[in-house]
């Protein structure tokens, strides 16, 4: 097993029409106006940006997404990623009952030293930060969905 190669998938419900979710989802650099955890965005082109995130515990993951596949018909967005993770992240958007449901997908490998060298030890925490960052910014997209 690698112990630094992660798989995850978070389930999103949320109260608004599917089109409205994925402009939402689609505005990389609106992300840190309702997600705490993405702490800044950069666009270098029309399709990458660089990201800096961080969530409870104390180190940042700056990566570059590439826009991979846009699709808005079929409700995805897809990135790749290098930096301190490698790998791709996928939305999936699609209409669930009087709402969305969000899928997010994402592969990485973690790159970043120090947490390739704590990968035994913390991953357990690594896995609990990650779903705590999601549960963060489910909330905080429902919020913002209210409000537009």
């Amino acid at each position: 097993m690698d112990w630094n190669h992660y798989r995850f998938r978070s389930l999103w419900t949320l109260p608004a029409p599917a089109p409205a979710v994925y402009r939402e989802l689609e505005r990389l650099e609106d992300y840190p106006r309702w997600w705490p955890q993405t702490r800044e965005v950069t666009r270098l082109d029309d399709t990458t940006a660089v990201l800096r995130v961080r969530s409870l515990l104390p180190y940042d993951l700056t990566t570059t997404l590439h826009e991979g596949r846009r699709d808005p018909e079929a409700g995805v967005l897809e990135v790749e990623m290098s930096g301190d993770l490698e790998g791709w992240a996928r939305w999936t958007v699609s209409e669930h009952g009087p709402g969305t449901l969000a899928r997010y997908d994402q592969e990485v490998v973690v790159r970043k030293p120090l947490l390739r060298r704590l990968a035994v030890p913390g991953r357990p925490l690594f896995r609990v930060n990650h779903r705590l960052m999601m549960r963060a910014g489910r909330r905080g997209l429902a919020t913002r969905l209210q409000a537009v």
